[in-house]
């Protein structure tokens, strides 16, 4: 159910200063390492935009759907960057007026790359999602349940990768 890249909506161009496009995640941001959350930036967010919305999660996992390790929603429009190492918490100090849902870790805040050992490369996919309006979710936040909210909100999406195995 994921909505995808639609012609009329804009792209946001993405990178981030702890990994590359299409490159192997330093392993500070796996669970192999410090588990912390990578910095990522974006910039070109549309007219209108008025707070963003992030989700990562790897289409690779063996399961039905893409595995979810990080939801944020109502990022603040003025912001540009996430800082890395945010805080595991729902409301992290780092992103004033976010909130954070819930990973399939069932934790909350972001949980890096732990794919099953000899599973192959997996690529964890940043999507971000430029919005119209602030959402003010309540409760637990999903993946799910924040796409199922975006719906008619989205005025841009952009997308940055990285790679990991074990």
């Amino acid at each position: 159910m994921e909505e995808r890249l639609q012609p009329s909506w804009a792209t946001l161009g993405m990178t981030s200063t702890s990994f590359k496009n299409d490159d192997e995640m330093p392993v500070d941001y796996t669970e192999d390492g410090l588990n912390k959350s990578p910095a990522i930036s974006w910039a070109d967010a549309p007219a209108g935009t008025r707070s963003f919305a992030l989700i990562c999660d790897d289409p690779d996992a063996p399961q039905a759907t893409p595995f979810v390790h990080w939801v944020v929603v109502d990022i603040p429009a003025a912001m540009k960057t996430l800082p890395e190492g945010i805080s595991k918490s729902a409301n992290p100090r780092e992103i004033p007026g976010a909130t954070q849902g819930v990973n399939d870790f069932r934790r909350i805040g972001y949980d890096g790359p732990a794919p099953p050992r000899g599973h192959g490369t997996h690529h964890y996919h940043f999507h971000l999602y430029a919005l119209n309006a602030p959402l003010k979710l309540a409760g637990t936040i999903t993946k799910d349940g924040l796409l199922r909210a975006m719906r008619g909100h989205v005025l841009g999406t952009g997308e940055i990768v990285a790679t990991y195995r074990r």
